[in-house]
C-alpha cells in the first residue's frame, strides 16, 4: 500500500519503520521490498547496518530524522511504512530516548527469571512496569537498565508512551480478522521457505563477525538458527516461528490500537484501492491530524 501511495503521489519516498529491515543480508525473512521496487521508489532505512551490529532505537531515530529532513528539502513526501511500534513513536513523537548502560544491562541479563525482573521494576519504577507485560523481557531489561544505570526512573523520560499529542502525520492502520492474519502468517512462512529462507539463515550463521544479539532474535531467524544448532527439526522450527509471529501480531495490534490518531482501514481490498482511500481521506477536512 505504501508503494501504491508513493506511485500515486509521484513525489514520494518511503521510510521503512522496521527494526530488522535495517540489516543487510536479511532479505527473505524480513520481506524487504524487491530490488526493482526500491530502484523505482527510494527506500530509506533499508540495508543500513551489518547483521553483526546491535542497531539501536536511538540510531534509527537519528537516521529517520535525517531522511525526513532531506525528503522535505526536496519538497517531496515521506511515506513511513512498517510495524515496529516503538520506532514509529520515536520518529513521529520525537521521543526522548535514554542512554545505554551496558554494565547494568549485562548484570540484569544474568537473571533468567523475566517475571522476577518485572517485579523488581515494579518496585523501582511502578509506572514503567504497569506499561509493559511481565513476559516482555526485552522491554523490562531495558527499563531496568535505564533506571539502575541512570538513577532516574525509566518512565520519567519524556511524556511517556501513554500520551498521543497532535502531529502533522496522517496515520493509517490495516485491519484484518485475527483468523485471516493467522492464515497469512503461516502462508507467508511457507512462501519464504520456498524462496530460500533456510539458505539465507545458514549463510548468516556461518558469517564472521557473527550475528548480533538483536539480529539473531528476529522472528523466523531465531527459530531457524535453533534448527541449525540441532535444537529442533525444521518442521518444529517453522511451526514455532508461526506461533510466535501470531503472538507478536496480537501485541502489535494492541500497541497500535491504543493510538487514537490512527485511522483504521479494512485490508481486504487490494493495495491500489487502499491507496486511493488513504489519499482521499488526507485530502478531506475529516482526515486525521
Amino acid at each position: 500500500m505504501g508503494v501504491a501511495i508513493a506511485r500515486r503521489l509521484g513525489n514520494a519516498e518511503i521510510i521503512s519503520v522496521d527494526s530488522m529491515q535495517v540489516y543487510r543480508e536479511m532479505d527473505i525473512g524480513t520481506d524487504k521490498a524487491p530490488a526493482a521496487v526500491r530502484a523505482e521508489i527510494p527506500h530509506h532505512l533499508v540495508d543500513v547496518a551489518d547483521p553483526s551490529e546491535d542497531y539501536s532505537l536511538t540510531r534509527f531515530q537519528e537516521a529517520a530524522r535525517q531522511a525526513r529532513s532531506e525528503i522535505a528539502e526536496r519538497a517531496w513526501v515521506a511515506v513511513l511504512v512498517g510495524g515496529t511500534g516503538l520506532y514509529h513513536r520515536a520518529v513521529i513523537d520525537d521521543l526522548e530516548i535514554p542512554g545505554r548502560y551496558p554494565e547494568a544491562a549485562a548484570t540484569l541479563e544474568e537473571e533468567a527469571d523475566t517475571e522476577a525482573l518485572h517485579r523488581r521494576l515494579a518496585e523501582l519504577d511502578p509506572v514503567a512496569a504497569a506499561r509493559m507485560e511481565p513476559t516482555n523481557r526485552r522491554r523490562i531489561v531495558r527499563a531496568l537498565e535505564v533506571t539502575v544505570g541512570s538513577g532516574r526512573p525509566f518512565s520519567s523520560y519524556g511524556p511517556g508512551l501513554s500520551t498521543y499529542p497532535p502531529r502533522d502525520v496522517a496515520q493509517f492502520g490495516l485491519s484484518l480478522p485475527r483468523a485471516e492474519i493467522d492464515r497469512r502468517i503461516e502462508q507467508r512462512y511457507h512462501q519464504q521457505m520456498e524462496a530460500g529462507f533456510l539458505a539465507e539463515v545458514e549463510a548468516l550463521a556461518d558469517r564472521q563477525p557473527p550475528l548480533s544479539r538483536t539480529a539473531s532474535q528476529a522472528l523466523g531467524y531465531k527459530e531457524l538458527l535453533a534448527h541449525l544448532n540441532g535444537e529442533m527439526s525444521l518442521d518444529e522450527a517453522v511451526a514455532l516461528a508461526v506461533a510466535r509471529t501470531r503472538k507478536f501480531a496480537r501485541r502489535q495490534e494492541r500497541w497500535f490500537r491504543r493510538d487514537p490518531r490512527i485511522a483504521w482501514l479494512e485490508a481486504d481490498d487490494d493495495a491500489e484501492l487502499l491507496a486511493d482511500e488513504v489519499l482521499f481521506r488526507i485530502s478531506t477536512p475529516t482526515a486525521p491530524e
